[in-house]
């Protein structure tokens, strides 16, 4: 029987109190894997996967990030990081969970033996994970980088450029349109006619459904988000930074290949192959036909929770 509890912690912000849940195996714990979930969503979108992983034993955790979910009291807080360093306060915030997890989980009674630690980042958490190996990434057993992107650094700065500039005319809450576009609205529109702003995400219809009318998804994200979200990202356009990353770990890369944000499968080799270039031993790549955006919620969601755990046990169980 899965257990499922919730819980806060004390955001690197200084104020704020992150939701964060975890769903505990009720036999020994195998594993621990941390999920970093997307953008405008929140973490218990991961329920049914999460279930999952916990009936093989693998304990799994996960919060929502400044601006999303539960974290937020006021609702006017959707879509904004943080007054000052809002890119690193997510890192952080991620990083504390780890060490908060691992203390509990990880760390194994005299005799006893190593209990693996895993990020899993999507989407937006992709590109958080990425960037937390290049800065955290000792110590770490593995990383699942699910439908993640390619985005040069002069255009991840462009975006930047525009966010600040919609700052400086309407402040740093200011909601644009035309970025809200450029990261979704473009996104769906290769999927016309459609059904809804969301279709993009999966050809499940009752799980995009289920995501436009849910309050605490497809929110629009803030100059201040927008711009600490791509700071980040043009972080990994930086050979010199991402040679920081550990190489012994193992990775795995998967993705839809109709999933924009993966230019269609196309972004997602790229990065994996980055991967390989920077001496990354062990890199994996999975693309799932015919999948769009957000594979643990697509048909075929079963084989995609079936290949994570595969690779689990072949790479860091066994």
């Amino acid at each position: 029987m899965v257990r499922e509890e919730h819980f806060y912690f004390t955001s690197s912000e200084g104020m704020a109190k992150c939701h964060a849940v975890r769903w505990i195996p009720s036999g020994s714990v195998r594993a621990v894997v941390q999920i970093v979930h997307g953008m405008a969503e929140y973490i218990e979108r991961y329920r049914e996967f999460a279930q999952y992983l916990a009936g093989q034993g693998i304990l799994v955790t996960g919060h929502d990030h400044l601006g999303h979910g539960d974290t937020v009291k006021d609702p006017a807080d959707y879509g904004y990081f943080a007054a000052e360093n809002g890119n690193l306060c997510l890192i952080r915030d991620i990083h504390h969970l780890r060490q908060f997890t691992g203390r509990k989980y990880c760390e194994a009674p005299e005799g006893g033996g190593h209990v693996p630690y895993i990020l899993f980042g999507h989407s937006m958490g992709s590109f958080l994970v990425r960037q937390y190996l290049c800065i955290e990434g000792k110590g770490l057993d593995g990383a699942v980088i699910c439908g993640t992107g390619d985005y040069p650094y002069a255009v991840a700065r462009l975006a930047m450029c525009l966010a600040k500039a919609g700052a400086l005319l309407h402040g740093w809450r200011y909601r644009s349109r035309f970025l809200e576009w450029i990261v979704a609205g473009r996104s769906n529109a290769k999927f016309a006619p459609n059904r809804t702003c969301a279709d993009w995400l999966s050809r499940d219809e009752r799980t995009v459904d289920a995501y436009v009318s849910d309050s605490r998804c497809g929110f629009a994200f803030t100059a201040n988000a927008y711009y600490n979200m791509f700071l980040g990202i043009s972080k990994l356009g930086r050979r010199a930074y991402l040679e920081q990353m550990p190489r012994e770990i193992p990775v795995f890369f998967i993705a839809g290949d109709h999933d924009p944000v993966g230019s269609f499968g196309k972004g997602v080799l790229r990065v994996a192959k980055r991967f390989e270039t920077l001496g990354v031993q062990d890199v994996e790549c999975r693309l799932y036909a015919d999948d769009r955006h957000e594979i643990l919620n697509e048909l075929d969601r079963e084989q995609v929770y079936a290949d994570v755990y595969d690779w689990l046990s072949r790479k860091i169980l066994s």
